[in-house]
């Protein structure tokens, strides 16, 4: 198609004038006004509307009169910003009367000018009330340059409360150039990349930008790997296993991770972990009996709460990396929270209290997440003690928290992980589907830059990667040989993915290479 003499862009659908006026206002923010001027000649257009070049000089002379007819003249204009920009006309016109010792002609704006506006007798008086207080605190009247800088703020105000065409919006171009990088990112599905976005292309990233291959697998569990997590800065990955144990990996400068510690002291498999915000502790939960709290940098165990028996589902910690909480199956136990010397700091327990199967505390301290009895999500607020409840109607098996503390997942025995916002504004959640889960407990979490992917092992051996916008992955990863249990994204490296599986290996993936060589395994 090609360009009218009033249009632009292939498909025509870009207004010459409007566009040459938004670039010409981009010219003046920028501090361009020479050549910003020397368009608005060439082109015959100008950055100001013939309406607001004309309020701005009946303003700055102040022509009250004239000013208050163009307002009234301008069409398009809705009635409540019509009566807004007047009052704060009519607010400079009684202030400047009363400057000069006009009180007749001020006392006419608040009988006569403001009624019209059908403000509220409330705000005609605070206005009146205001001016007059200043007056009688008797400052002196306000000399030239005073007026002169009051009545140019009114033309910005002005300026920002009228509608265009009138008056642009601020940063028009900037604005839109903006709309246009990010909707591109939105459109992305492997976006995954802190790196600015060029201006000189569409933007488009490739499945390079997220882990898709293995670049290494731990053998040195003995059994089935049940959980895995990345510690908050990144540098290390705790893993817990039926073989009784917990593992903590460090990861290298080069991506890849060596062993640290073997933790060994439950007498039972070790079903979950949990690091300490500051990355100092970690918490190691073994099935159906003790919480013990590990020294990362020595591997010792410096704490062990409760006794065999002690049904605990899963633990948490708290921002001050100074306080835990724990929730466990048997009622009696309920939720408590401790110091990291075992004193109880609080509890929520009793007959009526149902089975804890999994909670997090969200990174800013302000919730605790709980999963109860199979199907229902409380979220307490602890500052406030407000409490909501939704209900799945399928069985959940475990919960995530976003690293902002806005959203959280939730797997479900019927095949989808679901995502929800913790301040419950949304009326129904977000599902993803395609992995398979049916009655193991598998776990998910968010992932890469801004937390914007899902990942999530299966029972069908494989892991699966979602776009946070799309509820059907974008990657499928094979590679495991049984039910991969639980996946793990490093929050500091998001290239860096971890799987752990029932074949007793944990995979570690990272970005697709062009004839990379196949890595070896660890030995133990």
């Amino acid at each position: 198609m090609e360009n009218s003499p009033t249009t632009l862009g292939s498909k025509g659908l870009i207004n010459k004038h409007e566009f040459l006026r938004v670039i010409i206002q981009c010219l003046y923010s920028l501090g361009y006004k020479k050549s910003a001027s020397c368009l608005e000649i060439e082109s015959g257009v100008r950055y100001k509307s013939i309406e607001f070049d004309l309020l701005e000089s009946q303003i700055l002379s102040g022509d009250w009169d004239d000013c208050i007819d163009t307002l009234n003249k301008i069409k398009d204009v809705k009635d409540d910003t019509r009566s807004s920009v007047l009052f704060l006309v009519f607010k400079q016109c009684f202030l400047e009367y009363l400057n000069r010792g006009d009180d007749s002609l001020a006392l006419s704006v608040l009988q006569k000018r403001v009624p019209t506006l059908h403000m509220s007798n409330e705000t005609v008086h605070k206005l009146a009330y205001s001016i007059l207080a200043l007056k009688e605190m008797e400052l002196g009247k306000l000399d030239e340059d005073v007026i002169s800088e009051l009545r140019k703020r009114l033309v910005m105000e002005l300026g920002k409360q009228l509608p265009p065409p009138i008056v642009l919006p601020e940063r028009r171009l900037e604005h839109l150039v903006e709309t246009s990088v990010t909707a591109q990112i939105d459109s992305c599905i492997y976006h995954n990349s802190q790196d600015a976005v060029l201006l000189y292309e569409d933007h488009c990233c490739g499945r390079d930008q997220i882990p898709t291959e293995t670049v290494q697998i731990l053998t040195e569990h003995s059994n089935e790997v049940w959980f895995i997590q990345f510690s908050n800065n990144g540098e290390y990955l705790a893993s817990s296993s039926s073989d009784c144990t917990a593992i903590i990996w460090k990861v290298m400068d080069n991506d890849k991770l060596t062993m640290k510690h073997v933790l060994r002291s439950h007498q039972n498999p070790v079903s979950f972990v949990a690091w300490s915000p500051d990355d100092t502790k970690l918490l190691t939960c073994g099935n159906l009996e003790v919480l013990k709290l590990w020294d990362v940098e020595t591997g010792t165990c410096k704490h062990t709460f409760g006794d065999h028996g002690f049904t605990v589902s899963s633990c948490a910690w708290f921002p001050d990396s100074k306080r835990i909480v724990c929730g466990s199956s048997d009622p009696e136990k309920g939720i408590c929270m401790w110091d990291c010397d075992g004193n109880e700091m609080k509890a929520w327990r009793g007959m009526r209290m149902p089975k804890v199967l999994d909670l997090a505390v969200t990174s800013d301290g302000e919730n605790l997440i709980s999963i109860f009895s199979d199907k229902e999500i409380r979220i307490l607020n602890l500052r406030t003690n407000a409490e909501q409840v939704i209900f799945e109607e399928h069985s959940i098996t475990s919960l995530s928290v976003s690293i902002d503390s806005k959203f959280f997942i939730v797997n479900l025995n019927s095949q989808e992980i679901h995502l929800r916002d913790v301040a419950g504004k949304w009326a129904k959640p977000l599902k993803y589907t395609g992995h398979k889960q049916n009655k193991y407990v598998i776990r998910s979490c968010f992932g890469g830059i801004n937390s914007m992917f899902i990942a999530s092992g299966s029972e069908n051996t494989q892991v699966y990667i979602w776009n946070r916008q799309s509820s059907t992955p974008i990657e499928v990863l094979s590679g495991h040989s049984m039910t991969v249990n639980s996946v793990s994204w490093n929050p500091k490296r998001p290239l860096m993915l971890a799987s752990a599986s029932d074949d007793h290996t944990i995979r570690i993936w990272g970005p697709s290479q062009s004839n990379k060589i196949q890595p070896a395994e660890t030995s133990t």
